[in-house]
């Protein structure tokens, strides 16, 4: 396999790109409703890049033996997906997905489901999918390749961080969440509306897509999140009464 920084980058924005579409398509199926799933704006899900990587640069010396590919690809993605999981409960404060009601589930992470799909998806990315990349890409110029990949990549890490920002900005509002849970501060007089105002207020950047694209985080927060967008919203209020006052 090549070993090209460029052509390593693209193959991951491929198969992040085709794990996006998937994931797009059974979103909205789930949902019934076309659904930007995803943590980053972009048409990409790096998840799946990294995931497709890990298999190439592990399973590929096994291509002989497609059984063994099946049972190490299911092994490596679903402990790729449990470890992603976990990381972002810790970091967010709440899991992005939740596989609870799945038979065959480990906490809620990952289910016997997805651990059966995802070997599949390896036995198709080693068969199908690697040998028809791996053409395309060698009929391109290796200059080619690392100019597409340069403005590629100023695009993902313009994304990344935005996308990190409003994400953090959800962090917060999850943080509080579990304050109003834990603490009931919502029944004190003017605690939420100063909690809000010190915490909340000062951040522009509402994440609606990352909600609507993983509803179980607003689900599980409904209450609070209704609680601080009608503050929010008193508190603007008052800030457009004060203006037209001054003028």
């Amino acid at each position: 396999m090549n070993t090209n920084l460029a052509y390593l980058f693209l193959v991951f924005i491929i198969y992040s790109f085709i794990g996006y579409i998937c994931e797009i398509i059974c979103s909205s199926f789930a949902q019934r409703k076309l659904v930007n799933r995803g943590f980053l704006c972009g048409p990409y899900c790096p998840i799946y890049g990294v995931g497709s990587l890990f298999i190439l640069f592990t399973l590929l010396r096994f291509k002989n033996d497609p059984v063994i590919v099946f049972i190490l690809g299911a092994i490596i993605t679903s402990a790729l997906e449990y470890l992603t999981s976990f990381i972002l409960e810790k970091i967010f404060h709440n899991k992005w997905w939740d596989y609870s009601n799945y038979v065959g589930n480990i906490n809620g992470r990952i289910c016997l489901q997805n651990t059966l799909l995802f070997g599949l998806g390896s036995i198709a990315i080693v068969y199908v999918a690697q040998p028809f990349i791996e053409e395309f890409l060698s009929k391109i110029s290796l200059l080619t390749t690392n100019i597409i990949a340069i403005c590629i990549g100023i695009i993902f890490i313009i994304d990344c961080i935005y996308s990190f920002i409003v994400a953090y900005n959800l962090r917060n509002r999850i943080i509080i969440c579990e304050e109003l849970k834990q603490q009931k501060i919502a029944k004190i007089p003017g605690m939420l509306e100063q909690l809000i105002k010190e915490r909340v207020a000062n951040f522009k950047l509402y994440p609606k897509r990352l909600l609507d694209a993983f509803p179980n985080l607003k689900n599980a927060n409904y209450k609070e999140f209704k609680l601080m967008k009608v503050v929010r919203e008193k508190n603007k209020g008052k800030s457009k009464n004060k203006k037209t006052k001054k003028n």
